[in-house]
């Protein structure tokens, strides 16, 4: 499948393709079960050509089952996921179990400070649209190795700060309500996984900016650098996108401009 969004946006990777399914591509990149991985990874992977999936033993991390759409693995997280998120757990700490939790998270004796306290903790996992899945897998594919007549449930973006401007233009091009995007609050995983997922449900769904998460942003920095956003589309949104983009300003002088300067300074000709 081609994406005449990506070619006008000059995107350095492809867009990723998001699905849940019960089979999983042959070869895909996998954590191993009980191993430690963010699922950023497993986007990045798939940006670079290689098709990734997860599954309920593989998610990599209990935030990255929730993102997946596999349930409330929060129930499980050791010592509270309202105080990891907020100010810590430091007497769960000081338990003989808890010694080991924070032997593999260090955070979570002072906690990692992404929310004022444990009840405003608690109120954003509360507020999560999770979702158990019935599928087996969540599958990671660049778009280019997804057939026409297929229907991922969402298209993710990786995009510098000028493309992101573009998509937001053009998401909000054939819309009278002029929202059509929005930044939540959320894990990395959540922006691509059930938040978008959760969108898909609307009669018109919005857009999800995410990998705004500083730690998904410190996990991935080493793969695909700091100036990338994620643009997660519901599919029904992104072929409304697509079919939108002939005559509009990605055809035009204003966004040639800054994307032929933009060629310039990464050293085109």
């Amino acid at each position: 499948m081609k994406s005449h969004i990506a070619e006008l946006l000059d995107l350095q990777y492809p867009p990723v393709a998001v699905h849940w399914a019960n089979a999983k591509p042959e070869g895909a990149l996998q954590f191993k079960q009980g191993k430690w991985g963010c699922v950023m990874f497993l986007l990045c992977n798939a940006a670079k050509g290689k098709p990734a999936a997860a599954d309920r033993a593989t998610f990599g991390c209990i935030g990255g089952g929730v993102g997946l759409g596999f349930g409330n693995m929060y129930t499980q997280f050791p010592g509270g996921i309202a105080e990891y998120l907020s100010t810590g757990n430091p007497e769960f700490c000081r338990t003989e179990f808890g010694k080991q939790v924070a032997q593999a998270m260090p955070e979570l004796e002072e906690g990692e400070r992404y929310c004022k306290d444990p009840d405003t903790a608690q109120n954003f996992i509360d507020g999560l649209p999770m979702v158990d899945v019935p599928e087996q897998y969540a599958v990671f594919r660049p778009l280019d190795m997804v057939e026409d007549g297929e229907r991922p449930a969402t298209i993710v973006f990786l995009a510098n700060a000028d493309q992101v401007s573009a998509l937001v233009v053009l998401a909000n091009y054939g819309r009278r309500d002029r929202e059509t995007v929005v930044a939540p609050f959320a894990a990395g995983c959540h922006q691509i996984g059930i938040l978008p997922l959760d969108e898909s449900k609307k009669e018109n769904p919005r857009a999800i900016l995410g990998l705004t998460d500083i730690s998904a942003r410190k996990n991935t920095m080493g793969m695909i650098g700091h100036d990338f956003l994620t643009f997660a589309v519901p599919f029904k949104m992104f072929e409304e996108m697509e079919a939108l983009t002939a005559g509009s300003f990605l055809e035009r002088g204003q966004w040639g401009k800054v994307r032929e300067h933009a060629h310039k300074s990464r050293g085109g000709a």
